[in-house]
């Protein structure tokens, strides 16, 4: 019996051990948001290049192994040249603006992998390298991690999220399907000479003679797209400005110079939807939809700048889906906000500021920015009543702007506004003012909401 007793004291504690805190595991929901990452992302698919003295680590220097990954993240310059200079950090504390000056996110978010390997060629390749990209789950959950400040304890983003095991899978421009309910638009293809910005409009009435109301958008280009943008028209444009059904009308002349005839219809412009992404399907939230007036066309404008020394294509398709009147319990308003009065003095960096007010209480569901290659931030506030000076949306990126789904909705009431905050780095000899080209600036904002 003494021997037995002894050899439990002897080999108990390593039964215990061997069986102990490494085999239960507590469920996902009750990890911390950090630890979730750690065990079911880098664990998973990262660690096997990111560890201590493997060649990888020493050419990224950066180690994700537990005990490790968070301080080798979190609040720490990237050693990406090309990625310090443009001032990233790998994974900053300040939420939403540290979104977009994250150099991991960059690296990992395949789904802008066009942006990612036009736009900074120099940053490397979207990560894990040689395998499967992240799950659009997973990269959802670092996303919220990431704009609620990328906490090292407590639970900040849900785990449900994970439950998408959807990849990115790089899809080739091709027709969009017609639309179940709506009406399909397509521009082009036409070319874009080298070296030169072509922006065009062309005009295509709908067949309906009662309103339609809009509850998504869908739009995808060919490679090189500034923008595309659907509008209609002011009721009191003048009949001999009203454009010709199909007609291609080019805002610049083989000479670079802008054709003014073209120009004049565009003071009649009311936006509808736009986007500066390769690809966008944005639905309205449930029972909103955006009212679009019996006999109403589309005026469609795309702009594509080339920097290639290579004729270029464009094209574009463009879904507008509607659904019954019956079905609207909100009828959406569009948010255009677009200051054209402003100077940006050459060689220097200038932020500008402008206010709106609002006159009626309104719910903001949609917001994105609007501006050109001198654009490096813009911010925007809220301005007056509860969380006066809050950051409600930021932008580092002049060509694939963010569009910000917001559910639910950002209250303004009456009196209070939007603060518009852009910031310009005007590298030229030249004083720069509102204007067309992607070498001039804009500074617009805009969105959609709905009121009360």
């Amino acid at each position: 019996m003494k021997t037995l007793k002894i050899l439990v004291a002897l080999f108990l504690p390593i039964f215990i051990s061997s069986c102990g805190s490494n085999s239960v595991e507590l469920p996902l929901d009750q990890m911390a948001t950090y630890e979730v990452i750690q065990t079911q992302i880098w664990d998973t698919q990262c660690v096997s290049c990111h560890v201590n003295g493997s060649t990888f680590a020493k050419q990224s220097n950066l180690v994700l192994t537990t005990g490790e990954s968070y301080s080798q993240l979190v609040n720490r310059l990237p050693d990406n040249k090309q990625a310090l200079d443009d001032g990233l950090e790998l994974v900053g504390t300040e939420g939403l603006p540290s979104l977009f000056k994250s150099y991991l996110w960059e690296k990992i978010n395949a789904n802008d992998q066009e942006h990612f390997y036009s736009d900074h060629p120099l940053y490397g390749a979207i990560m894990p390298l040689g395998g499967d990209f992240l799950t659009n789950g997973q990269l959802e959950f670092i996303r919220d991690w990431i704009i609620n400040g990328a906490p090292r304890t407590g639970k900040v983003a849900d785990v449900a999220l994970l439950d998408d095991k959807t990849r990115f899978k790089e899809i080739p421009f091709a027709p969009l399907p017609q639309p179940d309910r709506g009406f399909q638009f397509h521009v082009g293809p036409f070319e874009v000479p080298p070296n030169s910005d072509r922006e065009l409009f062309t005009y295509q009435s709908i067949d309906s003679e009662e309103d339609i109301y809009i509850d998504q958008v869908e739009i995808v280009m060919r490679p090189g797209s500034h923008h595309f943008i659907f509008y209609t028209f002011d009721d009191d444009i003048p009949s001999h400005f009203f454009p010709k059904e199909g007609d291609i009308r080019d805002i610049y002349d083989d000479g670079g110079n802008l054709n003014y005839s073209n120009l004049i219809a565009l003071q009649f412009h009311n936006f509808i939807a736009g986007t500066q992404w390769p690809r966008m399907n944005y639905k309205y939230p449930e029972g909103v939809a955006l009212r679009i007036p019996a006999g109403k066309g589309f005026d469609m404008n795309s702009h594509y700048a080339n920097r290639t020394d290579e004729v270029v294509t464009g094209e574009v398709y463009g879904n507008i889906h509607t659904v019954p009147q019956e079905d609207v319990n909100y009828v959406a308003e569009i948010l255009d906000l677009n200051n054209q009065d402003f100077s940006l003095p050459p060689n220097k960096v200038t932020t500008i500021t402008k206010d709106y007010f609002f006159n009626q209480r309104i719910n903001i569901f949609q917001l994105f920015s609007h501006a050109h290659e001198h654009m490096t931030e813009f911010n925007v506030y809220k301005v007056g009543g509860d969380n006066d000076g809050e950051l409600l949306y930021v932008s580092f990126d002049w060509e694939h702007p963010p569009i910000l789904e917001l559910d639910p909705p950002i209250v303004i009431n009456t009196g209070e506004g939007l603060r518009l905050e852009a910031t310009y780095d005007n590298w030229e000899d030249r004083t720069l003012t509102f204007g067309l080209r992607s070498s001039d600036e804009m500074m617009i904002l805009f969105g959609a909401y709905y009121t009360d």
